[in-house]
């Protein structure tokens, strides 16, 4: 199975995702069945790592990250089982690529598994490092969810 987090530049709030979730699946000992990856809809940093506060966020809840940001291509479409986008924006982006249709089952938004209910993930770029320990929480409890409903 192959899972694939989206969000604008890949640099914040995907690549943390991507992280959490690998650590998480890492501890359940399914590594080598489920794969993850992580996506920007936006080209802006394309070849770099994270954000500095989501290493340091990553880091500091004992999460490793190890990531250097890409764009969404239309083949992830087919490449990925799921395919979780953090906002509805870039929901909207993802559902815009070329030949989306037959894959719309398969997108979704990633707080559709939180608990505490539907929503969005908001962008920590323009925030301190605050809202990054506050993104790295919302998302930790998805993926708890995200988790317990594909075993």
């Amino acid at each position: 199975m192959k899972v694939l987090f989206v969000c604008l530049g890949n640099i914040c709030r995907s690549p943390l995702a991507e992280a959490i979730f690998n650590h998480k699946i890492k501890k359940l000992n399914l590594h080598t069945e489920i794969l993850a990856d992580s996506c920007g809809t936006g080209a802006y940093h394309i070849g770099n790592q994270p954000d500095p506060r989501t290493i340091k966020t990553a880091n500091k809840n004992g999460v490793e990250i190890a990531h250097r940001a890409r764009q969404l291509v239309a083949q992830d479409l087919e490449d990925f089982d799921y395919v979780l986008a953090m906002d509805e924006q870039n929901l909207q982006g993802i559902l815009r690529l070329k030949d989306a249709a037959p894959y719309t089952h398969k997108i979704k938004l990633i707080r559709d598994f939180d608990p505490q209910g539907k929503g969005e993930v908001p962008d920590p770029y323009y925030g301190t490092l605050h809202d990054f320990q506050f993104v790295f929480e919302m998302l930790d409890r998805t993926l708890d969810a995200f988790i317990q409903s594909i075993k």
